[in-house]
């Protein structure tokens, strides 16, 4: 248990407008750092290398990240702002974003304990930070770290879906691990069937790609292994951190494993665990991931 996670990536603040209501509810959160706090309610020890602004959503950051009690690093940046997302509810729970994104992060050092190094989202779209990161991920895998990615697409930041997708494909040919959710891929191939995406982003190089399928669950490919499994019935509240707590968990099983996990039985119970961590996280209001007690009594 005492091998450290290190996640790289923005910490923002939400702006989440529910369908219908005159209120808007300002959230902590951003994707590396949820999956930063997933890690810890799992007793991963974790870092969390980001930064934030000295304005009003950052003291908003900065005050969130202290009650976390997660091991935080604010690097120094070139832009002295903070990432805002207007997160829209619909009715059925799910989010659609827009951002006022701001992304610049400098002397990106990771612990010497590092086991694992995470990165995806925003950090690794927006420019200049996306190079920086990326530079990051091929030293720290050229060091024999092993690294993670969660492509958690948002075209709201880049919008020109061929310059993502092969943003999204340097990445993967950066890293030894890529999620992405079934949307992420049909909006980057369109048309295309997520396992025929899943494949595209495998042969950059990473050895396992994971992909989830919201209610539907989840499925992994590998060189040789297609693994897929069903999501627990939940009555979903909404699903934001869903993505997060999933990728935490698989963080978690990536060190548990001493890297990628492999093989169908092996691949199977690392899947099911994720889904069922992310299913909890759907049934409660924000990015609220479980504790590692959680998991061990569903």
């Amino acid at each position: 248990m005492n091998a450290r996670v290190t996640v790289v990536g923005e910490a923002l603040v939400d702006l989440l407008w529910r369908s219908g209501a005159r209120d808007v509810h300002a959230a902590p959160g951003g994707s590396p750092a949820n999956v930063a706090v997933g890690l810890q309610r799992l007793e991963r020890p974790v870092t969390l290398l980001t930064t934030w602004g000295d304005d009003p959503p950052g003291a908003l950051v900065r005050a969130h990240l202290a009650d976390t009690g997660l091991d935080v690093r604010r690097v120094p940046a070139d832009a002295d702002r903070t990432i805002v997302a207007l997160a829209y509810l619909g009715a059925d729970g799910a989010a659609t974003y827009d951002f006022l994104a701001a992304w610049s992060p400098r002397d990106l050092t990771v612990p010497e304990d590092t086991a694992v190094l995470h990165t995806g989202s925003l950090a690794v779209v927006i420019e200049p930070g996306a190079s920086r990161v990326l530079d990051l991920c091929r030293a720290q895998r050229g060091a024999g770290r092993t690294v993670a990615a969660d492509l958690n697409v948002r075209p709201a930041v880049q919008p020109d879906r061929d310059a993502y997708r092969a943003l999204c494909l340097r990445l993967a040919g950066a890293v030894d691990v890529v999620k992405a959710s079934d949307e992420d891929l049909a909006w980057l191939w369109p048309g295309r069937r997520p396992a025929e995406a899943a494949r595209a982003l495998l042969a950059e190089g990473p050895s396992l790609v994971v992909v989830t399928l919201g209610g539907e669950g989840a499925f992994a490919v590998t060189a040789g292994e297609e693994v897929r499994v069903a999501a627990p019935a939940v009555e979903v509240v909404d699903t934001i951190g869903a993505g997060d707590t999933f990728q935490a968990a698989l963080l978690d099983a990536i060190v548990a494993h001493g890297g990628p996990p492999a093989g169908r039985e092996t691949l199977t119970e690392v899947l099911t665990r994720c889904a069922t961590a992310a299913a909890i996280t759907c049934t409660r209001r924000g990015a609220d991931p479980p504790t590692r007690a959680d998991l061990t009594f569903v």
